[in-house]
C-alpha cells in the first residue's frame, strides 16, 4: 500500500483530535497527537516536560527556558553557550521527530503541530483543518472539560489564539485558512460520523 501521511489541524474543541484517532483506527494507522512530543523527546534527549510546556506556543510566548542539564541524569554536560534552548530550537528537535516518523514509510495520522508545513514537500501528504460553530466548540468543551459555560468560551478563544499565533510564528501562513490546508471540513454539516467517512473517501482517493 502506499504512504499516505494525514496531518489535521483543528480548532479547540472541535473534535479534530476524535476524529483523527477515529480515521486512525478504521485507515489502521498509526495516530500521533501528545505522541508527538514523546518523539520529539526521545530524539533529542530531553525530557517530556520541556516540549509539554512549550507545546504549539510562539517562541515570545514562553515565560521560561528550558536548561538542557535536566533531561536526564546520564545526559552529558553543555557547554554554558547552550545552557538555554529557544522555541526554534524546540520546534526544530519536533520537527526532526515528524519527518523522522515520515521516513518510516508507514501511513499515519498527524496531529496538530505544523506537521502540515513541515512535510509540505512529501508527495503522499494529505493535510485537514477541521473546525465546528462555537456554540457547539463550546459546548463540547463543557462536556469535556466540566466547566461553565462562559470559561469554555474563554479558553476556547485563548486555544485557538495561541495555535494561530504558534502556527503563523512558524510558517508564515494563516492558521484556518483554507489556502493553507489541503481540505477545510466544517464538521458540523455532516457531523463526525460522516466527517470521518468523507476524509477515508478522499484518502482512498489518493491512493488510486
Amino acid at each position: 500500500m502506499t504512504q499516505i501521511i494525514i496531518t489535521i489541524g483543528r480548532q479547540f474543541g472541535s473534535g479534530g483530535r476524535d476524529i483523527g484517532l477515529r480515521l486512525a483506527k478504521d485507515l489502521a494507522m498509526a495516530y500521533y497527537d501528545k505522541e508527538l512530543l514523546a518523539e520529539a523527546a526521545k530524539t533529542s534527549g530531553l525530557c517530556n516536560e520541556v516540549f509539554e510546556k512549550a507545546d504549539e506556543q510562539t517562541s515570545h510566548s514562553l515565560a521560561y527556558a528550558f536548561p538542557i542539564g535536566f533531561a536526564h541524569a546520564t545526559y552529558p554536560p553543555c557547554p554554558p553557550a547552550a545552557n538555554m534552548l529557544s522555541g526554534e530550537q524546540l520546534f526544530l528537535f519536533q520537527s526532526n521527530a515528524i519527518q523522522s516518523i515520515a521516513d518510516k514509510g508507514e501511513s499515519c495520522v498527524l496531529v496538530g503541530r505544523c506537521a502540515d508545513y513541515v512535510l509540505r514537500d512529501h508527495p503522499n501528504l494529505l493535510s485537514f483543518f477541521i473546525h465546528d460553530k462555537p456554540e457547539n466548540r463550546i459546548k463540547n468543551i463543557v462536556e469535556r472539560s466540566r466547566l461553565s459555560e462562559s470559561a469554555a468560551k474563554e479558553m476556547m478563544r485563548k486555544q485557538d489564539k495561541s495555535r494561530a499565533a504558534y502556527y503563523k510564528y512558524y510558517t508564515d501562513k494563516e492558521w484556518g485558512m483554507s489556502s493553507s490546508y489541503h481540505f477545510s471540513i466544517n464538521v458540523s454539516l455532516l457531523g463526525m460520523e460522516a466527517t470521518v467517512e468523507l476524509m477515508k473517501n478522499i484518502v482512498r482517493q489518493k491512493t488510486i
